[in-house]
Parts: C-alpha cells; sequence; structure tokens
C-alpha cells in the first residue's frame, strides 16, 4: 500500500518553493524539479497548482513535463531499476537483462509494483557506453553485466 503524497503538507514545501523561484528567469524547470522530489512525480494537480502560480498555460507546464525525461506523471517506487538500451548497451544484450529484472520483480517496463517497492525503466544512453551494458538501482550503477549477476544485484535490494 502507497502514501498519500497529495498532502497539504506537501502543498506548503511546494508553495515554499513556487515563491523561492517565481519571480526569477527560468523559474519553471527549478519549481518542477522540487514538485518531483517533494511528491515523487508531477501529477496534474501540481502542474495546476504550478500553472496559476506561474500564470502560465497548463499546456506549457504539461509540454515541459512530458518532454524532459527526468519528470514523471507517473509515482515511481523506492528503487528505480533503469536498464540502458542506448546502442552500445543494446548491442550487449540489454533487452536480455530488462527481461530478466522483469522475471526478478514481476514488474514490466514502464511500471510500477504494486507495493510500491519497484519501478523498472527503460532508459537511453547514460554515458557510461565502455561499461555496455549498464543499468542503474536509484543512484548506484552497474555495468559489463551479464545475465548472470542479475540475481545477485537484485538480492542486494
Amino acid at each position: 500500500m502507497t502514501k498519500e503524497i497529495l498532502t497539504e503538507e506537501n502543498y506548503k514545501n511546494l508553495q515554499r518553493q513556487i515563491d523561492k523561484h517565481k519571480n526569477k528567469e527560468g523559474a519553471l524547470i527549478p519549481i518542477l524539479n522540487e514538485a518531483q522530489k517533494i511528491f515523487g512525480y508531477v501529477p496534474i494537480e501540481v502542474q495546476k497548482r504550478v500553472s496559476e502560480e506561474l500564470k502560465m498555460a497548463l499546456s506549457e507546464i504539461y509540454g515541459v513535463v512530458t518532454f524532459y525525461s527526468q519528470f514523471t506523471l507517473k509515482p515511481r517506487g523506492e528503487l528505480v531499476i533503469g536498464v540502458c538500451l542506448g546502442t552500445a548497451c543494446y548491442v550487449r544484450n540489454a533487452q536480455l537483462i530488462v527481461d530478466k529484472i522483469s522475471d526478478l520483480i514481476h514488474v514490466e517496463v514502464g511500471e510500477t509494483s504494486p507495493d510500491g517497492k519497484y519501478t523498472l525503466e527503460a532508459t537511453r544512453c547514460i554515458g557510461a557506453c565502455g561499461l555496455a551494458p549498464v543499468l542503474t538501482v536509484n543512484q548506484d550503477v552497474y555495468g559489463r553485466l551479464t545475465l548472470e549477476d542479475i540475481p545477485e544485484i537484485i538480492s542486494k535490494y
């Protein structure tokens, strides 16, 4: 069961961030970054609040949120597992790594487990091509992977 994140306290924290940034040029991205930290994602309710406070069209806010991969419209799990499917990783069987992780944690790519523990993402190049194939678990990076490495990595978490 996931905890409620659209709380009054989180909205107060968001308002503090809006107030801190709103009179600065280029305020939208820093505000959205803070919103993502506060809520774990950027739901439409938060986008509406930002839209109202910055006097910007909701469609513009939505466009930014959906354009940049750092933002998500859905809650992410406590552990975000990203497998690079950039060219270097893909040709070194990264898709098989994705499939193995999906089988182990019972989560499809782009989804979060019902208990909120795991999110599985297929990412594009993370700039570690020399380590291909590569996966990340939150900020931890694992490279030069084989299928045999995956169960041990997942068991750490």
